[in-house]
């Protein structure tokens, strides 16, 4: 009879350039919506702890702000943020936009541009293991593959290089078992049934905040949080009703009429989009209200980057 594995449990690090995949990766991976995706970068603004247990390991994924050139005070928080995951991780997955890196290579450039090359000198200060996980390989030509994965192992020397398709789910078992094999025996770090450490509160703002990033152009998405200013759970139990009331807080004037739009057509198509997707995620009826205020240049801020769970 064989023996059963020991169970491996500890936290994974997943770090990468905006757009890269990491809160795709993290929602395939708990088979569940925690963290908002956008094809725009820095969707991401907080550390958010995904937890998978399986008969053989718990795996406490840490998804992170996109690694990228900070100009704000906002954006300097993300990027530190990242920094600080990785140091209390045991291993740190860098996740590869396999479709921008292989144009590079085919225009005869460089895989790894400027964002690349932050992430890879982030890494060689870390003192765990790096898995390079080349994400999108569905959509980007076999040979190609090779020459990206030769261009991160001039930067870094990571214990493996597995390739995946986080929107499809490819390649996500066999880089499972790889982080498996890269974390310590321990007992669980949490009970088998907790898949994440996030509120329902925060689920709500994020979502809201998701369909703003979908709807909206230019600046408005980096320039706005969400704030659930009341979460009435007392017809829950007896109507299965939630009622939620939320601000939307942007810095300009214009920015506010862009939320709004022509005759409040677009938070409506915001706010629908939010409750449909909320009634799934919390299992009810959603009642949503949504309020658009100007907080000028909160980013910032002091007072913007608190709001947004950051220390100035």
């Amino acid at each position: 009879m064989t023996e059963p594995r020991p169970r491996r449990c500890g936290y994974i690090a997943l770090l990468g350039p905006p757009n890269a995949g990491k809160s795709t990766l993290l929602n395939q991976v708990l088979k569940s919506k925690l963290a908002i995706t956008s094809a725009k970068p820095q969707t991401t603004r907080n550390r958010i702890v995904g937890i998978h247990t399986d008969g053989t390991m718990q795996a406490v994924f840490l998804d992170t702000p996109g690694v990228h050139e900070a100009w704000t005070e906002l954006n300097k928080a993300m990027v530190s943020r990242a920094e600080a995951a990785v140091s209390e991780a045991d291993v740190t997955c860098w996740l590869g936009d396999m479709t921008a890196m292989a144009r590079r290579i085919e225009a005869g450039h460089s895989a790894l541009d400027d964002n690349d090359l932050r992430v890879a000198a982030l890494l060689k200060k870390a003192s765990c293991p790096v898995v390079f996980v080349a994400n999108k390989v569905d959509v980007v030509p076999k040979e190609l593959i090779l020459p990206v994965i030769a261009a991160i192992n001039e930067q870094l020397t990571p214990v493996a290089s597995v390739p995946i398709s986080a929107l499809t789910g490819d390649g996500v078992a066999a880089l499972l078992e790889e982080l498996r094999s890269h974390l310590p025996e321990s007992p669980l770090l949490y009970p088998e049934d907790e898949w994440a450490q996030v509120t329902e509160r925060f689920l709500v703002a994020e979502i809201v905040r998701e369909k703003i990033f979908h709807l909206t152009a230019q600046e408005v998405p980096y320039s706005t949080f969400v704030d659930v200013v009341r979460f009435d759970e007392s017809e829950r139990e007896t109507r299965g009703l939630v009622r939620l009331y939320a601000d939307v807080v942007v810095e300009r004037g214009s920015q506010k009429g862009i939320v709004i739009g022509k005759g409040g057509e677009m938070l409506k198509r915001i706010g629908t989009l939010a409750r449909k997707e909320l009634q799934e995620v919390l299992g009810c009826r959603v009642y949503l209200e949504l309020f658009v205020k100007v907080e000028r240049d909160w980013t910032r801020t002091e007072r913007g980057l608190r709001r947004v769970g950051f220390e100035a």
